[in-house]
């Protein structure tokens, strides 16, 4: 389909909440979202670009066709986006890494002797899986924890089949296993373990315990001193391990905190997990920049939560996530516990939420090399303006004079976001009276490629894209000009704020791009600003310190550098200044210095 046709379709659409998903021209599904509206949300898509993300615009540019779900209300349509992302992976939604490596646990109650066990992965087969967690090792320990303190069999014997066959191993006399295979011990009794052990996995820690203190009290009333005194030690044990850093990944913690830090090339999604203010564990993934870092926080606590099955009481995000309410309402539904979601603002919790980023800072940061700063800061540039390519080499040009007297002009280089010196150039411009800012523009880029369609050596590279100290008119006017001459590229004025920093860059066609957002990209575009003005004043000032070093015009009282340019400008030179007539100098000068002037002249006579 067009993009006519697909604005068309969207635009057919109902305003009614649902599923759309992205396709390209092979079918594939290549993004997934959900609508309050579909209509007035997929039409957004195919409108106006320039207000897309960078990473929008390329998805965009893709899309051959879409498909819509209704849903009967927008948490249906939250509950389907999940699902379907989940299926289909798709390349422009944000996804947490493949959780191969970190294994699960899982435990089917079906079993006659069910055990909790490592899987590689979740299988739909009617199981219950709790996880991913950080490591085999850690995973182990969690099975172990909890064999320990429900007393539940290690051993290799196959249950039901060894009952009764062998003497209780080592572990029943350690009491670290209650010796399911003698006899007398029930399966109803091991299933009633189980089911709490699947409550603890499952972060129900308090209902447990609730539970368990329950049966102990029963136990109590009835003079059942030794089951009363079993309940006792396994509550003990269960409550111990709220102080343990070990069933984490939101299975005990009471409070996640989640943390979020990209630098130019990485970014990391941090969760510090809190039991009664302690924090007790830190889980974190790394993934490549973005440029939508709300999308990209929302997708990853959505997948986060659904896939370890398992959420704390609180969630403390360090910014606001768009459909909080609604993925509390999820967490609701799939978890059957109450999730409340926060953005901190204040006190205790805004620390909090500080020390998570700072930890996400750091991770991200650890990671990213020099190199890989600046290639991502260029990458994030090349997004930002929409370049089809790298922009390996950029060139920027600056204008440079004092009044309108001793015009230069710079041209600046910069290969993969770094200066290239020795291909800078300098332009004297040539037949400019008078202070013309865009006509200088033009002479210099005109003559800048004049060279490069000659061939000659030093200009025959062509550049990815230009940067014009100016704003539209500027940009319009050099696009004008090389428009003339056959050569097509990208080009950007640099939009000053009112501290002389480039604040945004604008199109020729009066749009501008704002940078200030993304500290990389203004830091880059600063430096090359500054580099460029650096160049040409430098180049203006010598030019200027030759003309006026030992001016006839130096040691007349009353004339100093301001008054000096004043005669040069008007006059053109010392001997036409020299040969005018008192009046002609009182016309530039105030009437003192014009008399000490013209004294000056005639006294050399």
């Amino acid at each position: 389909m067009t993009r006519e046709e697909l604005k068309l379709a969207a635009l057919s659409l109902p305003y009614e909440p649902g599923v759309y998903l992205m396709k390209d021209a092979a079918d594939t599904v290549i993004y997934v979202g959900k609508a309050k509206k579909l209509k007035n949300r997929v039409s957004q898509y195919f409108q106006d670009t320039a207000s897309h993300t960078a990473k929008t615009r390329r998805m965009v540019s893709l899309v051959d066709h879409f498909e819509t779900i209704r849903a009967a209300s927008e948490f249906e349509a939250l509950v389907l986006e999940c699902s379907l992302i989940k299926h289909y992976m798709p390349k422009y939604n944000i996804l947490l890494k493949d959780d191969k490596g970190y294994p699960y646990l899982r435990l089917d109650l079906r079993e006659a002797y069910p055990r909790i066990t490592l899987a590689n992965r979740v299988k739909d087969d009617g199981a219950k899986y709790f996880g991913p967690y950080g490591s085999r090792g850690k995973s182990q320990q969690v099975i172990d924890t909890i064999r320990t303190t429900f007393r539940l069999p290690g051993c290799s014997k196959k249950l039901p089949r060894d009952i009764g066959k062998d003497r209780p191993c080592l572990n029943y006399h350690l009491e670290q296993c209650a010796g399911w295979c003698r006899p007398e011990k029930t399966q109803e009794e091991y299933h009633a373990l189980m089911e709490q052990a699947q409550l603890l996995l499952e972060g129900k820690q308090k209902s447990l315990c609730d539970k368990l203190r329950e049966q102990m009290e029963e136990a109590a009333e009835q003079l059942d001193f030794e089951h009363a005194a079993l309940y006792r030690d396994r509550l003990r044990a269960i409550e111990a391990l709220g102080q343990k850093q070990l069933v984490t990944a939101g299975t005990m913690a009471d409070t996640d905190v989640i943390g979020w830090h990209q630098t130019e090339a990485k970014a990391c999604f941090a969760v510090l997990h809190f039991i009664g203010g302690n924090l007790m564990d830190k889980e974190y993934e790394l993934l490549p920049a973005t440029d939508d870092p709300a999308e990209a926080l929302s997708s990853l606590v959505k997948q986060y939560y659904l896939s370890r099955k398992a959420a704390p009481k609180r969630i403390l995000l360090p910014f606001a996530m768009e459909d909080a309410d609604l993925f509390a309402e999820l967490l609701f539904d799939q978890l059957e516990k109450k999730v409340h979601i926060l953005v901190p603002q204040r006190g205790d919790n805004k620390r909090l939420s500080e020390l998570a980023n700072k930890n996400a800072q750091e991770e991200a940061e650890r990671v990213t090399t020099a190199a890989e700063r600046l290639s991502g800061t260029m990458t994030l540039l090349q997004n930002m303006l929409g370049l089809e390519h790298y922009p390996a080499r950029m060139e920027a040009y600056d204008i440079s004079n004092t009044a309108g007297t001793d015009i230069v002009a710079s041209m600046t280089v910069f290969i993969d976001g770094k200066p290239k010196k020795g291909d800078y150039k300098r332009f004297k411009l040539e037949g400019m009276e008078d202070q013309d800012d865009y006509a200088s523009m033009r002479q210099v880029l005109c003559r800048r490629f004049c060279h490069y369609l000659d061939g000659d050596k030093g200009f025959d590279e062509c550049p990815d894209f230009l940067l014009i100290d100016g704003g539209a008119v500027h940009a319009q006017t050099v696009k004008d000009a090389l428009d003339t001459m056959g050569i097509h590229l990208p080009i950007f004025g640099m939009v000053k704020d009112n501290r002389h920093r480039t604040r945004a860059l604008v199109m020729p066609d009066g749009r501008e791009i704002g940078i200030q957002a993304t500290p990389a990209v203004f830091s880059l575009i600063g430096r090359i600003q500054e580099e460029t003005h650096r160049f040409a004043i430098t180049y203006h000032r010598t030019l200027r310190s030759k003309r006026v070093k030992g001016s006839q015009l130096d040691g007349i009282e009353g004339i100093g550098e301001k008054r000096r340019l004043a005669l040069l400008r008007h006059f053109k030179s010392v001997s036409a200044i020299r040969a005018a007539t008192l009046e002609e100098l009182e016309t530039v000068i105030p009437k003192t210095a014009a008399k000490k002037v013209f004294e000056h002249f005639r006294s050399e006579v």
